[in-house]
């Protein structure tokens, strides 16, 4: 294990620059609500702040100031965030994005939750937080090893977890992390404090598995609604990325354009924004997500993620019910995409805990940090 310094050279700045300048643009036309996908008159204003604006290096130091490590386990690479805790008795706590999220996302929350005292809370509910990349993404590549998917991440983070001293441990997640905090408190029940997420979803999704339409109460019908428009009108990256992410990967790793439209469509499409992104993440934030992906060249091997996750299935190691034994949280979000039905949850997961929130979308850490800060550590607090 070492610690992990971030430096991107100014050769890969200025190719990047090259690159930009260069940018080929497509045509678009009648595309105003981004109906076909990214808007261009938008992505030329990004590109442009990208280009002329943005500073890099402001956000590195940022980045910067965050104790980091890397390590390998299996070997696979791991880089991660650790901070810790300032309170009497701070609780191990792992949080882990998604896709196309970085460990970046997680920043308004690591903290509040590290050390509440200084944020108007109590110095009781501190946490260690672990924060780290996931396998193939950001600074934890190059990642040549396949077979990575979400239920092996969750291995690869009992193991992490062990080596820095925590036997057991909470869990929070979002997107993938969600479903790696899911499958912990399956497969590893003893060893969790507890498991936390905004986004409920069986862990068998890849094969099929969703909830039942009778399982939506009739409150619940919006709900319902969005989960079915979602994989009727939003989904097809996931098809793509399950299938053939490496013929895509060519296009993204080579096009800084081509990457940003690809990442900031699912951003403004996920997010609790009314159609304008920038309610909910600013160009600086926007471009510092898409940057973590362009330095490390990290696009290609994060999308074989769906990949693994479709072609390596999820199995349970047990057929008990519920199939989630750990105590688990929920926060509900009104504009995420992907969330099961109260009583099917009641079903699948040990239900200890169910928030429901006025406004937020799929990046809940980062839209409702308030919310999320919150919710965990009022479901943390007496376990």
């Amino acid at each position: 294990m070492e610690p992990f310094h971030l430096h991107v050279s100014n050769e890969v700045l200025n190719d990047l620059q090259t690159r930009l300048k260069l940018t080929r643009w497509v045509d678009d036309f009648a595309n105003e609500s981004w109906q076909y996908g990214t808007n261009t008159a938008y992505l030329r204003e990004l590109v442009a702040y990208w280009t002329d604006g943005y500073d890099w290096r402001k956000h590195e130091r940022a980045i910067n100031t965050y104790p980091q490590f890397r390590t390998e386990i299996d070997d696979i690479p791991i880089h991660f965030i650790h901070v810790r805790g300032k309170g009497p008795n701070p609780k191990p706590l792992i949080l882990t994005h998604g896709w196309p999220w970085t460990f970046w996302e997680y920043r308004k929350v690591i903290a509040p939750l590290s050390d509440p005292g200084a944020y108007g809370g109590d110095a009781a509910d501190a946490f260690d937080v672990v924060v780290p990349s996931l396998p193939g993404y950001g600074f934890s590549t190059p990642l040549h090893k396949s077979g990575i998917n979400f239920w092996r991440t969750s291995e690869l983070w009992v193991k992490l977890m062990e080596r820095l001293g925590y036997p057991r441990f909470a869990a929070h997640g979002a997107d993938w992390g969600a479903l790696i905090a899911a499958d912990l408190g399956h497969r590893f029940p003893e060893r969790m404090i507890g498991v936390h997420f905004p986004m409920t979803l069986p862990l068998d999704l890849f094969s099929g598995g969703l909830p039942a339409p009778e399982d939506y109460d009739p409150d619940e019908a919006a709900m319902a609604a969005r989960l079915q428009a979602f994989f009727n009108g939003e989904a097809a990256y996931s098809s793509l990325q399950s299938t053939k992410p490496q013929t895509i990967a060519v296009g993204l790793n080579d096009s800084p354009a081509g990457l940003a439209s690809w990442i900031i469509e699912k951003q403004r499409s996920w997010s609790d924004c009314g159609g304008n992104v920038e309610t909910r993440f600013s160009k600086d934030d926007l471009l510092t997500t898409i940057m973590i992906y362009w330095v490390t060249q990290s696009y290609g091997t994060s999308a074989r993620y769906y990949y693994e996750a479709a072609h390596h299935p999820w199995t349970p190691v047990h057929n008990r019910s519920p199939v989630v034994e750990a105590p688990v949280g929920v926060s509900v979000l009104p504009e995420e995409v992907c969330s099961a039905p109260r009583r099917w949850a009641q079903r699948y997961y040990n239900l200890q805990q169910l928030r429901h929130h006025p406004s937020g979308g799929h990046f809940g850490a980062w839209e409702e940090p308030q919310a999320m800060i919150t919710d965990i550590r009022d479901f943390f607090r007496l376990r």
